[in-house]
C-alpha cells in the first residue's frame, strides 16, 4: 500500500437524507456537495473520514442482493466510535445530538479517568460512541512489544 493517506466512507442508510443531512450538521459534520444529491449527502468528518447517508433504495443498490438491510432501530451490526480532544468535546456532541433529535446516552457513560465515552444515537438508530482519551496515559503494567518473555 502506498503511505498516501486513506479515506474512509461509512455509508449508512438513512429514511431521510435532509433530515439525516441537517441532523449531522447539527452536531458538526460539513457536507461535502460535490458527493451529494437528493438520494445520498456526504458528511465529512475530518479529511479522511466521511460519511455517505444513502436513502434506503440507494443503500440496497450497493448491497449483495442475498442481503437485507439491518434496522438499526432494532438491531445492531456495528457501533461508530469517533474521538475527540476533550471531554468537553464529548459532552458538546451529544448536547448537538440530542437536541437535534437524536438519543443521548443510550448506553451508560462511562468515565475511567484516563478514558471517557458517551454515546448517541442518530434520527436512523445508528449508534455513534464519542471518546475521549488522556494523551498522556501510559498504563504501568502493559508488556513491552519488544521483550520476549
Amino acid at each position: 500500500m502506498s503511505s498516501a493517506s486513506k479515506v474512509i466512507y461509512l455509508n449508512l442508510p438513512v429514511v431521510s437524507v435532509s433530515a439525516s443531512t441537517a441532523f449531522y450538521s447539527a452536531i458538526g459534520f460539513t457536507q461535502n456537495h460535490t458527493f451529494s444529491d437528493a438520494t445520498a449527502a456526504c458528511m465529512t468528518i475530518s479529511p479522511t473520514i466521511n460519511v455517505m447517508l444513502l436513502e434506503h433504495d440507494k443503500f440496497q443498490s450497493f448491497v449483495p442482493k442475498s442481503k437485507t438491510m439491518a434496522d438499526a432501530k432494532s438491531s445492531a451490526q456495528m457501533l461508530i466510535c469517533i474521538s475527540m480532544d476533550s471531554r468537553d468535546e464529548v459532552d458538546a456532541i451529544l448536547e448537538n445530538a440530542g437536541k437535534a433529535g437524536g438519543k443521548k446516552d443510550s448506553s451508560p457513560p462511562q468515565d475511567h479517568g484516563m478514558m471517557y465515552s458517551r454515546n448517541f444515537e442518530d434520527l436512523d438508530g445508528h449508534v455513534w460512541e464519542v471518546v475521549w482519551m488522556d494523551p498522556n496515559f501510559a498504563p504501568h503494567d502493559a508488556p513491552d512489544a519488544k521483550s520476549e518473555d
